[in-house]
């Protein structure tokens, strides 16, 4: 057996901080001094990245030129009610896109917008979606890593719209925990690892054995054996008020690595984990299309995910396309470029009017409706 390490030093400036003072170093425990924000008045915006917004500003103290950056309100806490409500309009889109034959194949906090005050949601970002035929093979290069489902991290090809029921699940998991996200793998060998950890390793050599997929032999060096884990393990004083024994059966139908056994939105729906939420907020029946307005946040940057959807739609930036779907139309929000990020198919499919470049105004929002008969 091999004995420890070998100790080592650097040849050059090993002493240098040992010969000052703690405070030099010791970044840990440095304490920044803070000014007074009302001493700044915004000239103009400069530009915006994933966190943050930059303006030039003015310190009306002394009438110096500043550039003051503005993080973005990143941790929205939802309620329990807004969860449920969130969770159920959701579930709305994807019954609904699920009966038009399509499956998103992106389903993520940063791809469902909503407008807090006025209760709306969108399921948003369709650039991943594709119709579902029964027994045909699919790109498992697909979905965001942290919401992969299991089949997409073992190769299996034959994944049909439960995918985005996965994909649900991680989120509610993440909302009800307070642990975004959920599974947080480093890789996609160590999501599937992740994964395991909490469901167990005999289920998913019984999911490998029923559908008769051979595991990548690099999960030999790094899966290990794992029991299943249960849903109170993950219950502590900071997520107590959101968890119901409703919510982890609900949790635990989703969250299952045999496809074919997780709940179908309609089935999710019926679930009497969204009963407490009343007629009022549960049977009002509509996703409208018109636009939302702003301020408008996404569910990623309500619960505390990184980053934020909310500027490339309130604003019309970045994103070539986004769409919404609802149960009475699908609406496209998107720029003069967006035609090219929506398939052939998909578009002869939905009906959608695509119109000139001249009718397009750059950086501007364009709702494109079909209502189906």
């Amino acid at each position: 057996m091999p004995g420890p390490a070998a100790g080592s030093r650097a040849r050059v400036y090993a002493e240098v901080n040992s010969l000052r003072s703690r405070e030099y170093w010791d970044y840990e425990a440095h304490v920044p001094s803070w000014g007074n924000q009302d001493d700044y008045q915004l000239v103009r915006k400069l530009g915006r990245g994933k966190y943050s917004e930059v303006f030039e500003a003015i310190n009306i103290t002394n009438n110096e030129r500043v550039v003051v950056k503005i993080l973005k309100q990143l941790y929205q806490i939802l309620t329990d009610y807004d969860i449920r409500f969130y969770m159920y309009e959701l579930l709305k889109a994807l019954d609904y896109c699920h009966s038009m034959g399509i499956m998103h194949r992106d389903v993520k906090p940063h791809n469902v917008m909503i407008d807090h005050q006025q209760k709306k949601l969108r399921l948003i970002d369709w650039g991943l979606a594709e119709f579902y035929h029964p027994a045909q093979e699919y790109n498992v290069r697909v979905a965001s890593r942290y919401f992969k489902g299991p089949e997409l991290l073992v190769d299996y090809q034959m994944y049909d719209y439960s995918l985005d029921m996965w994909s649900l699940g991680c989120m509610l998991a993440s909302m009800i925990f307070r642990k975004e996200p959920f599974f947080h793998g480093q890789d996609n060998y160590d999501q599937l690892v992740r994964i395991a950890k909490v469901l167990g390793t005999d289920e998913l050599y019984g999911y490998l054995k029923k559908y008769h997929i051979e595991l990548d032999p690099h999960f030999n060096d790094i899966l290990g054996q794992h029991s299943r884990k249960r849903w109170e393990n993950f219950i502590h004083s900071e997520n107590r008020h959101l968890v119901s024994p409703e919510v982890l059966d609900l949790l635990d139908k989703l969250l299952r690595y045999d496809h074919q056994q997780r709940l179908t939105a309609k089935e999710a729906m019926e679930h009497p984990y969204f009963c407490e939420c009343g007629e009022a907020g549960m049977e009002r029946g509509d996703l409208s299309v018109e636009q939302i307005p702003a301020p408008c946040s996404s569910l990623g940057s309500s619960v505390g995910f990184e980053g934020s959807f909310s500027g490339r739609v309130c604003q019309g930036g970045a994103s070539a396309l986004l769409n919404a779907v609802s149960p009475s139309c699908l609406a496209l929000i998107c720029r003069s470029s967006g035609e090219g990020a929506v398939s052939a198919q998909l578009r002869k499919r939905c009906a959608l009017q695509w119109p000139d470049n001249s009718t397009m105004k750059s950086g501007k929002r364009r709702v494109i409706q079909d209502v189906y008969k």
